[in-house]
Formats: structure tokens, sequence, C-alpha cells
């Protein structure tokens, strides 16, 4: 599957019906940080609780979570008319050029 399939089929299980475009995005904004987090706790408590070792159910917990995270991503990407296959590739360009300069490492968006 690619990000421009994931995200078609994400969209259909999204209802925002009746909801103007600054709701379906800020609440999209939302959800990615609230999932976010949700990852950041799984790991956190791997770390605390066994000092990084995973078990395969927390692996799987995590991975849920993940899939939330690019569901809301998807979404966002959509509310601002953004292919998400498009934001993929262009991170991907992104990165290869900065580790090409040398400045992979660096600090600041534009580098």
């Amino acid at each position: 599957m690619d990000f421009n399939e994931y995200q078609k089929l994400a969209s259909a299980t999204a209802d925002f019906t009746g909801r103007s475009p600054e709701y379906k995005i800020m609440y999209s904004c939302m959800g990615l940080a609230g999932e976010t987090g949700e990852v950041i706790e799984k790991v956190k408590k791997v770390m605390r609780n066994n000092n990084g070792a995973m078990s395969e159910a927390e692996r799987e917990a995590i991975k849920q979570e993940i899939g939330d995270v690019l569901w809301y991503l998807s979404q966002v990407a959509r509310f601002c008319d953004i292919a998400f296959d498009d934001a993929a590739k262009a991170n991907v360009e992104k990165l290869a050029d900065r580790r090409a300069r040398g400045v992979i490492r660096s600090e600041g968006d534009k580098r």
C-alpha cells in the first residue's frame, strides 16, 4: 500500500459531516497530538519498566498507536490539500539533501 492509497482508505472512515474546514483541520491536529503522546507514553513505560526491552504485546500496542498517528496525519494532509505521497517524497528528498550537505545533525528548519 502506498501513502496515497492509505490516505484514501483512511479518509473513508472519517466522518466530518456538517463540520467547517477549520474544525476538520483543528480536530485532526489535536488528534495527532494526542495519539503521538500515546506512542510516547507506551515507549516511556517500556523504558521505565523494562529498561527498553519490549514484549510482543507492548510492540503491538505501540504499532496500534502508530497507526492512529498515521490516520490523523493523513487527515491533516488531506485538509491541507496535500497528497500523502507528496509529503513523504518531499521529506525523503529533504533529508537526503541534508545528508549530502553534511547538515543532517544540524539545527533549524532551513539548513
